[in-house]
């Protein structure tokens, strides 16, 4: 982009019919239509059955609305309250983050029945939708010059609200009508394939869930439900206590951390999920401390969080070597068994997970499995080629699962940067 470029209210990226079209027009939001409030004088009775009405989690979790989601209401007869139309922009009033106030959230199309709007919300209802396209306003207002804006105006300490007056004054560039369509719908077909990965994957999700339930024994019984054909004469499962099963554990070191990066990142309780680790928030041993390079993790190995609140307390989850060097702290235990990852399967279908919170002793806040306790734990298990072939078929699925997420947060940066490019950046106007 060229220096003059740079000061006009024109973006980056521009399909090649617009490219002569001139700037994008400024607007303030007052100019684009009017607020309406959300529903009005209702009390706790009034909920639960009657009229559809759109709560705020709706208004957050999409940037159009899915009716399909809503809430119900009873309206009186003669009680006067706002409906919904197509083209309505609603809007979040107030947040625990700046971040999340002003969020936006389309009605794309003609709602079949009379539908309300939840209390914590308002409408801004467009003046013309032939000059501000419903399709267009989903992105418009979820742009990085216009979440830049909003931030800017969300007031409060504790909790954010919106001022209508000052949201009313933010200005936006929009572009002609033919251009909001084809961003629109270059967007849009990019939104329908993002969904189209998610609920494949959601999909794969509950299938490795069901696998998992009849590749295990359940509540009584020592044979699954479902077998692969070499093992179908193979016997009951062997009862075992977890001590006899175990070929080493270990707890990790005692660390002082911080989020100061070093050269040894350090694992804690918040890192374990149920079957894998989350790395979105890495602590580290400062780099002045000596580590034991017996608490390095190594892939395969499988760990237990003996230390947490207890709901979650418990959780196990096998280290794939997501980093080249990690450390564990001594709230996690290394365990290995002949086959970890088998056990990992274990641990984390609805009976294991059950089997293992018994072990837990504490408060709602904090909780612990303490090692004597889990050695004593009893479950079945198959010989050593039925845990492999178990654990291969489940490893297969998780293999897919995980190549499934990965696909759509590359195509969730792919919009991020589309997003960036498609509209005229704050530093240009």
């Amino acid at each position: 982009m060229s220096d003059k470029q740079k000061n006009k209210r024109i973006p980056k990226l521009r399909f090649p019919e617009f490219k002569d079209s001139g700037e994008w027009v400024e607007n303030n939001i007052s100019q684009l239509g009017e607020t309406i409030n959300g529903l009005s004088g209702k009390k706790g009775d009034d909920f639960g059955s009657g009229s559809p009405y759109v709560q705020y989690k709706q208004v957050f979790d999409k940037n159009y609305i899915d009716f399909s989601h809503c809430g119900k209401v009873i309206i009186g007869k003669n009680e006067k309250q706002n409906k919904l139309q197509k083209g309505d922009i609603l809007f979040t009033t107030s947040s625990e983050t700046p971040n999340e106030v002003g969020f936006a959230s389309v009605i794309i199309s003609q709602p079949n029945e009379p539908t309300y709007l939840n209390s914590f919300c308002f409408i801004l209802r467009p003046n013309s939708l032939d000059n501000l396209e419903p399709n267009f306003s989903r992105y418009l207002f979820h742009s990085k010059i216009y979440r830049k804006k909003v931030n800017a105006i969300a007031q409060g300490a504790i909790r954010y609200n919106l001022s209508k007056k000052a949201f009313l004054q933010i200005t936006l560039p929009i572009p002609n009508p033919k251009e909001q369509q084809k961003i629109a719908s270059f967007l849009s077909n990019l939104d329908e394939l993002i969904e189209a990965h998610k609920q494949k994957l959601e999909l794969l999700k509950r299938h490795k869930k069901g696998l998992m339930q009849n590749l295990f024994p359940q509540e009584g019984e020592k044979v699954p439900k479902l077998r692969f054909p070499e093992f179908k004469d193979s016997g009951e499962w062997v009862e075992k206590k977890l001590g006899e099963l175990l070929k080493s554990f270990k707890l990790g070191g005692n660390y002082s951390n911080s989020e100061k990066r070093t050269s040894k990142p350090l694992m804690k309780m918040g890192n374990i999920g149920r079957g894998n680790f989350i790395l979105n928030k890495i602590l580290y041993i400062e780099e002045t401390e000596i580590a034991d390079e017996g608490d390095i993790m190594k892939a395969g190995d499988l760990f237990l969080n003996t230390r947490n609140t207890l709901d979650l307390v418990g959780k196990v989850a096998i280290w794939r070597e997501e980093l080249p060097l990690a450390y564990y702290n001594s709230n996690l235990m290394r365990l290995n068994f002949d086959n970890n990852y088998f056990m990992n399967y274990w641990f984390n279908f609805d009976k294991g997970i059950k089997e293992l919170k018994k072990y837990a002793t504490g408060t709602t806040s904090v909780a612990a499995i303490y090692t004597k306790d889990l050695l004593k734990l009893k479950l079945f298990v198959p010989n050593e080629q039925e845990q492999q072939k178990i654990a291969s078929c489940l490893s297969s699925i998780s293999e897919i699962i995980t190549a499934e997420a990965e696909m759509i947060e590359q195509l969730e940066r792919h919009k991020k940067g589309l997003m960036q490019g498609l509209f005229p950046q704050l530093s240009a106007l």
